[in-house]
């Protein structure tokens, strides 16, 4: 983690500005003036953190206190407040590292700095992969809810749920370990890559699937109570608008920070590829928007969640 650097260093296998990676160096010193570059400061990212942090904390400690809201739909949605927790604790951890050693307030040794790197570099990649994961769970419970209404139960029980939830904790931790461990691996970049698209595609599939299952029903009481225009209309587009919102806001918070992992690969030495380099803290500051943006999604959207997140505030004054 060199102290002359500004740009902070996520991944530190992935942030070619920290490491020194010759190619990526290379490409970035190849841009014009031409190149846009966003400038984040970091009192951005401490307040994006900080926000972050309280808004994830209330969610867990909400779920935790309301008996009621102990079931398996909850305990994902918990999961996902806990994982983008750390997705904003760790890169402010890291942030907050990176200006003590700056302003020469810490003094230590390069190798303690660097193992203490690769722990932040482990706990930011294996939340963000958790957060990835629990998003692809909550997408499954809700259709598994709305195509399996009957047997959702027996399918989705609590068991299972805490295996589930465990499998995930354990694969997000041994996958980001060995990622950080393979980080000169091309396959490493890859296969984030890949496990990003596929997370997409299957929100895709499975949130389009139940927008039509949904449609198909307006239709059906529509017909019934003789107002099929009008319904079908209004549903459409509220239908469209929680869909565009939902997978938007994944797309746009998520994507360039994976596309910039693709073009690691794909375009290292080319100068238009290097000027994208350079905004990787704008893609980071996108991803912690969007451990902000979560809860509103899934978790605030529920009444009896707003009725216990009231009585914690309420309780703490």
């Amino acid at each position: 983690m060199p102290m002359q650097e500004p740009q902070r260093r996520l991944l530190g296998p992935f942030n070619s500005t920290r490491t020194g990676v010759p190619h990526l160096e290379l490409s970035a010193n190849q841009t014009g003036p031409w190149c846009l570059h966003v400038s984040i400061p970091d009192g951005l990212f401490l307040s994006l953190g900080l926000v972050s942090l309280v808004e994830n904390v209330l969610v867990v400690i909400s779920i935790a206190k309301n008996q009621n809201l102990h079931s398996p739909m909850y305990y994902f949605i918990c999961c996902l407040a806990l994982s983008d927790l750390l997705v904003s604790v760790s890169i402010v951890l890291e942030t907050t590292l990176i200006l003590v050693l700056e302003a020469g307030a810490l003094a230590t040794r390069v190798t303690v700095v660097q193992q203490l790197d690769n722990v932040i570099d482990v706990l930011i990649c294996g939340s963000m992969v958790s957060s990835l994961c629990f998003l692809g769970a909550i997408a499954v419970d809700r259709y598994i809810s709305i195509f399996y209404a009957l047997r959702y139960h027996s399918i989705v029980t609590l068991p299972r749920t805490r295996w589930a939830i465990v499998a995930i904790w354990v694969a997000s931790i041994s996958s980001s370990t060995l990622f950080v461990a393979y980080y000169n691996h091309t396959a490493v970049l890859l296969c984030l890559v890949t496990f990003f698209l596929a997370t997409l595609a299957l929100m895709v599939v499975l949130y389009v699937h139940m927008l039509a299952r949904a449609h198909q029903h307006a239709q059906a009481i529509a017909q019934l109570h003789k107002r099929q225009h009008l319904v079908h209309q209004g549903f459409r587009l509220k239908g469209a608008a929680t869909l565009t919102i939902l997978l938007g806001i994944f797309f746009l918070c998520w994507g360039p920070f994976f596309l910039y992992l693709t073009l690691i690969v794909l375009c290292p030495k080319h100068p238009t590829c290097g000027c994208f380099f350079k905004n990787l803290n704008l893609f980071l500051a996108l991803i912690i928007f969007n451990s902000i943006v979560d809860p509103l999604i899934y978790a605030f959207r529920s009444q009896e969640l707003r009725m216990t997140l009231k009585e914690v505030l309420l309780c703490s004054w």
